[in-house]
């Protein structure tokens, strides 16, 4: 949509949060008396008890450099991220308690300090944007503007949105001096280099396109008076936008995983609602079908409570925007309101994200139904994920599985694996995301463990990991949904440079009896004998035991009995440690079955019994 059309659908300019004055204050009042709202507040109130006690770091030449200097990026952004945290705690407190004048002077401090950052974005989009040029040159003259400070990155953009509706939810109550220099700086920043300047990620089709489009447009949208430079603003964060849903297929599964879901679509949905409300419904961003699927994902992709199918650089374990879903449950009947209890926590999110934050308070609905994650299974057919829930009186159960191909976004070399849960355990694993480091997003990413397919519940031939590339996916044989036993059958054979090797056909059955169970074949058909075939699993770091017809793994929930056959398979116990992506130190297990007849055409064949 051109900038043209956009113009003439734009209204006035108004508050696009409340109202006026009086509805704001109606709301707070509310919102503090409010059940619903009880614990999230007191965590609020907690948190800005803590952080008022609690010097706050600057962001020195010493951290920026680092990332430079090594490719680490954990030490600035754990200063960068508090700051944030700081900024948005005493913004809410501010805004909830506004005769509590603590919070106000301590806000107007923080963002006095965010005003003063050398720039808004992290070194490691920063130091590694084509839009950046780090050069020795000292010839500055008055048409050669420094850029540098204004490349938009995800925090950039984000930090962009946060000054906006901060402006919009305090601006009376905040210094006029103040007020003036976070629109200078939103100006500066933001606005004036999106003018002159095209960015990489308005064509990308992942996250980045949605939270920094999404991210300008919503500032722009608050603080923006003329409506000739909105239009144009807008002409853009729409193109990316669209770009962005070019990602997903029309199944709406997000290949990044549940917690880029949240993310990238959750800034999708933030700025669809804003700018609905300023064109007074005539652009409705949500009225397209795949925006509906990609919207149920977050029902679909749930195994047991907060345990969630974590292909990518995902999280196994998540927690739930209950302002997102409950807005989500308003647009779209079939959106299934999560139950309260899986609601994110306010310091869960440790990048301290503003947007969602305080829309876990606006948009928090205490008529919301709760809904339990739902028993069955479904098989995204373009996603190629294979999904079940299975509840009995035993317990609830989960198995899933993926196809796909090795040039996901966020992509692990994983054609093939698979994950089990039991009663709110983990069984067999995806160890999810690992600390992002330079050396995460290059060269090098497979090399580390979590990435590679050796950190995967897939085989190695020939003593060979799968390798990535768009051409290394999975061939669909059969899928049946339903029933006492369901299927799903792939071939991994293109995931694998190995030229010898023909077909590697796995196929899962997936018995719902009361105690589930997973029965596992791989079959081989080489054009020579192999040297080598180990049948990997990844599982936590649990307590194994050697059983008479195969090894059981204990949990402190549930345990579940794998079954071999020790003439055709030899089993090996490896504990191996890695960076997750918090930096913490995780310990797992890699239990390598390793074929002992190998011929041109062979199989192996594994049992999983819950017991």
């Amino acid at each position: 949509m051109n900038a043209h059309v956009l113009k003439r659908l734009l209204r006035p300019q108004s508050p696009l949060l409340f109202a006026n004055q009086e509805e704001r204050d109606q709301w707070c009042e509310g919102a503090r008396a409010n059940p619903g709202l009880q614990s999230l507040l007191e965590e609020i109130r907690q948190e800005g008890k803590r952080l008022l006690n609690e010097q706050e770091q600057e962001l020195t030449f010493s951290l920026f450099k680092l990332f430079a200097l090594n490719g680490s990026r954990i030490e600035y952004e754990k200063v960068y991220f508090a700051k944030r945290r700081r900024l948005n705690t005493f913004a809410i407190l501010a805004f909830l308690w506004p005769d509590e004048d603590v919070y106000l002077e301590a806000l107007q401090n923080t963002i006095w300090s965010v005003c003063n950052e050398y720039t808004w974005c992290l070194p490691a989009h920063l130091l590694d944007c084509p839009e950046t040029e780090v050069t020795a040159d000292r010839s500055y003259t008055l048409d050669k503007p420094i850029q540098m400070a204004c490349t938009i990155d995800l925090f950039a953009a984000e930090t962009a949105f946060t000054f906006s509706e901060i402006l919009s939810l305090l601006g009376d109550a905040l210094d006029p001096l103040l007020c003036k220099r976070m629109r200078d700086e939103l100006y500066t920043r933001i606005f004036h280099p999106f003018h002159r300047t095209r960015y990489r990620w308005e064509t990308h089709t992942h996250n980045w396109a949605a939270v920094c489009a999404g991210s300008v447009g919503s500032a722009a949208l608050h603080v923006m008076t003329d409506t000739e430079d909105l239009a144009m603003v807008l002409e853009r964060v729409l193109s990316a936008m669209d770009h962005y849903l070019q990602g997903f297929q029309d199944d709406g599964f997000c290949l990044e995983g549940y917690g880029y879901w949240q993310y990238g679509f959750g800034f999708y949905v933030y700025f669809a609602d804003l700018l609905k409300k300023r064109t007074a419904g005539q652009l409705d961003l949500f009225a397209v079908e795949k925006v509906h699927q990609i919207a149920l994902f977050q029902q679909r992709c749930f195994l047991h409570g907060n345990k969630v199918v974590n292909f990518s650089d995902a999280l196994s374990d998540a927690s739930i925007f209950l302002g997102l879903s409950h807005y989500l449950h308003k647009v779209y009947a079939d959106f299934a309101s999560p139950e309260r209890m899986l609601r994110a926590a306010y310091t869960d999110d440790h990048c301290s994200r503003w947007a969602p934050a305080i829309r876990n308070l606006l948009w928090f609905d205490d008529t919301a139904p709760e809904h339990a994650w739902q028993k069955g299974t479904l098989y995204a057919k373009q996603a190629q994920w294979f999904i079940s829930r299975h509840q009995t009186e035993a317990g609830s159960f989960s198995f899933a599985a993926k196809g796909g191909h090795n040039d996901e976004p966020h992509n692990h070399n994983d054609i093939g694996h698979f994950i089990l849960q039991g009663n709110g355990e983990w069984l067999c694993k995806d160890l999810g995301s690992g600390l992002y480091t330079r050396d995460y997003f290059q060269e090098k990413r497979y090399t580390f463990v979590c990435n590679g397919s050796q950190g995967h519940s897939v085989p190695i031939i020939n003593h060979q990991h799968q390798v990535a590339g768009l051409d290394r996916r999975a061939v669909i044989q059969h899928v049946s949904t339903g029933g006492f036993a369901e299927s799903f059958s792939l071939d991994l054979a293109r995931a694998y440079s190995d030229q010898t090797l023909l077909q590697l056909k796995r196929t899962f059955t997936w018995e719902k009896v009361e105690r589930p169970i997973l029965v596992m074949e791989d079959t081989y058909m080489f054009t020579e004998r192999p040297g080598s075939i180990v049948e990997r699993l990844i599982t936590p770091d649990l307590d194994i035991m050697e059983e008479e017809e195969g090894v059981l793994l204990q949990g402190m929930k549930t345990a579940m009995l794998i079954r071999y056959d020790r003439c055709q398979l030899q089993l090996g116990i490896n504990r191996f440690h890695f960076l997750n992506h918090f930096g913490d130190t995780e310990a797992n297990l890699a239990l390598d079955f390793t074929m002992l007849n190998l011929e041109k055409e062979c199989s192996a064949k594994l049992v999983f019994q819950f017991v």
